[in-house]
């Protein structure tokens, strides 16, 4: 929960500004968007799989090739 003390003399849409940030630090907004709709269990395992493979993908050396 987020939780946000106004700062004495402190302008409003500061205020808001600083909530904004601490809710998105916090991951509230994230995670609305994850259970805005219902996903299947196979659905989150697929996602899962594929995220694990991208990360696990063999990345270019980026060196000089050589000719022979």
């Amino acid at each position: 929960m987020v939780k946000l003390t106004l700062r004495e003399r402190e302008p409003i849409m500061e205020a808001v500004r600083r909530f904004r940030k601490l809710v998105e630090r916090s991951g509230i907004k994230k995670e609305m968007r994850r259970r805005e709709h219902y996903e299947k269990p196979s659905e989150t395992n697929r996602r899962a799989r594929l995220r694990a493979a991208r990360r696990n993908k063999p990345r270019p050396t980026g060196g000089r090739k050589t000719m022979m």
